[in-house]
């Protein structure tokens, strides 16, 4: 049985059930705290409902969902569309975990709590590392928030409202935290490493300080208790402790779906390569609904942009861009030579499903599962059987040691301090994985000019510049590119990367999109009723350029052919004053404490 179905039967066995939306609020359990907390049985049963916390099966693939650069989506996130966003309406200003959290780190403090010393100091460290990671999500959505270290009282009106304490106040006590994890928590190793584990300790920590490095450097914070240049250095730290502890390697056993997506696709966590998984368990009718998601329009036709897919390199380490025509390549003709990511990615021209028709696996333009044309299979299962229901049976990882190299190899070029060698065991192996030849061994020398005119025009080192590219590929959709973008300072590209889509030769005319003689798709300016007859069910509606109807668009490429660009019926939107690097407190919280007569401030621009 996995252990992320027994998360959820202990807690409800242990009647655990904790009900709060503020810190106001009283926590409710059904169970008295002397009974479940005088046994390492009872509190291990407690430990289980924590992992609610962190981010389901269903989540991961969610944490990109509608709110990314090099993603298109039918439904962007109203935060960054014009005019559509209203700072009354936020409502992540919730505090229940958090008082969850505190409350099981009481009571193993507590006189109620009769365990041994070692067993204390275990569940103590685990509750510590679900705070810390409660708090760096805070952390990136609202900046400074107030630290709660205990429980509080509902009498303990000058605790309850105060105000925030600083962004360096928080990761002081987060980096405190998971230094505690690290030296007491007693797992190394568990079942598919679905349990948090001292290691995810240190890649949690590594992950934080990367973050505020950044945020300092990029956004010129002040230095109040850390600078840029000490967190960078706690970063490289704790990637050094797994790194030289052996326990975990880039996974390279292809298997029939690539060593990549193997990582993505098996029932069975990858534990070489995954410190910490989300399991699937058949037995228990624990899925996830990855599959409805990307084939299905259950989800929101979340798919990559072209200006993304140009980005993955050339086998031998050279950029694609580099290649004469480059923008009139046909999908058919994209995959060939490249990163092999690419195509463990996204559907390819030769991807096969079990269950599917001819129409099954061309991308998805028609039924507008895949806007663009890159339609996203990293996370899917390849039997149609799957894709009508949230019944997909591959585990995922959620934290894993690429990772661990990349952020071990940012912090190094950051600090100027990264060696070939230290661009060998890190960029290197993830891309000697992805089938890369050249330019494993030794720092890259030269700019893309592609990735400095389309993505980040302020970075001048090609060796960021390279680690940038490869962060983001690596790590697609798997939850990082939103605090990447903030962290980097360069939430302009929320605005600025066109949601481009697949190359087509013509209009009005079928399109054989795989290269296999078939007729897949007619793009048309045309209205369905006068298409004709037997076109019609491969239709796919073009908009003129000047429409605001939301859909496609098809520019005339000026070496030939046609580009496709999914167009928003409003337009995504980044304010010049940077507001949106963080969301606001919410204006009826501040009201609240003003009524109490407390003050309660709110993030620049809001």
């Amino acid at each position: 049985m996995k252990t992320q179905v027994k998360y959820l039967l202990a807690a409800l066995l242990a009647g655990m059930t904790v009900v709060s939306c503020s810190m106001e609020e009283p926590l409710i359990s059904t169970t008295d705290k002397a009974t479940v907390f005088s046994s390492e049985t009872g509190i291990q049963a407690y430990s289980w409902s924590l992992y609610a916390l962190i981010p389901s099966l269903d989540d991961v693939f969610y944490l990109e969902d509608s709110h990314t650069d090099y993603c298109a989506s039918r439904g962007f996130s109203d935060f960054y569309m014009n005019g559509t966003y209203n700072p009354e309406h936020t409502t992540s200003w919730s505090w229940s975990g958090l008082r969850r959290i505190n409350y099981f780190l009481d009571a193993i403090l507590s006189e109620d709590c009769t365990v041994s010393q070692d067993v204390k100091e275990h569940y103590l460290a685990l509750g510590k590392w679900f705070r810390a990671w409660y708090y760096y999500e805070k952390l990136c959505t609202y900046g400074a928030v107030p630290w709660f270290e205990h429980l509080v009282s509902s009498t303990d009106e000058a605790t309850l409202y105060k105000d925030r304490d600083s962004r360096d106040v928080i990761v002081d006590h987060m980096i405190k935290d998971l230094d505690y994890c690290y030296e007491h928590l007693k797992t190394i190793e568990s079942v598919g490493n679905s349990l948090v584990s001292k290691y995810a300790a240190l890649l949690l920590k590594a992950r934080i300080c990367l973050y505020e490095a950044s945020w300092k450097r990029y956004h010129n914070l002040p230095n109040e208790l850390y600078t840029d240049e000490q967190l960078y250095r706690l970063a490289i730290d704790a990637c050094d402790l797994i790194m030289k502890s052996g326990k975990f390697s880039i996974h390279t056993d292809a298997g029939s779906k690539g060593a990549y997506r193997s990582l993505f696709y098996n029932t069975e966590i990858q534990t070489d390569e995954v410190i910490l998984g989300l399991c699937t368990d058949l037995d228990y009718g624990v899925y996830n609904s990855a599959n409805r998601h990307f084939n299905s329009n259950y989800g929101n036709g979340d798919c990559m942009s072209r200006a993304f897919a140009f980005t993955y390199l050339n086998t031998n380490g050279e950029p694609f861009t580099n290649r004469a025509g480059y923008s009139t390549t046909l999908f058919k003709d994209e995959f060939t030579g490249r990163d092999l990511r690419f195509r463990q990615t996204i559907k390819f021209p030769d991807y096969e499903m079990t269950g599917a028709t001819a129409q099954d696996l061309v991308p998805a333009i028609i039924s507008r599962e895949a806007i663009t044309g890159y339609q996203i299979i990293k996370f899917v299962v390849d039997d149609v059987k799957y894709n009508k229901s949230s019944i997909g049976i591959n585990s995922l990882p959620l934290m894993r040691y690429a990772e661990v190299l990349l952020t071990y190899a940012e912090a190094k070029a950051e600090l100027g301090e990264i060696t070939n060698a230290d661009w060998q065991k890190t960029i290197g192996k993830l891309r000697s994985r992805a089938g890369i030849t050249g330019g494993l061994n030794v720092l890259p020398t030269r700019i893309d000019p592609y990735m400095q005119t389309v993505f980040y025009p302020d970075v001048t080192d090609p060796v960021i510049m390279e680690i940038r590219r490869e962060r983001a590929i690596e790590l697609f959709f798997e939850g990082f590119r939103l605090d990447d973008i903030n962290r980097w300072a360069e939430g302009h590209l929320i605005e600025d990367i066109p949601w481009t889509g697949i190359h087509i030769p013509e209009l009005d005319v079928p399109v054989d999109i795989r290269g296999k003689g078939k007729q897949e798709c007619y793009f048309t300016l045309s209205e369905l009723k006068d298409v004709p007859q037997a076109y019609k069910n491969i239709y796919v509606q073009i908009f003129p350029e000047d429409s605001k109807e939301q859909g496609l668009r098809a520019h005339p490429n000026p070496d030939g052919g046609y580009d496709l660009e999914w167009v928003l019926a409003l337009q995504r939107v980044w304010w010049p004053d940077d507001r949106q690097y963080l969301f606001p407190v919410p204006p009826q919280v501040i009201r609240e404490y003003a009524a109490r007569g407390y003050t309660l401030s709110q993030n620049p621009g809001w």
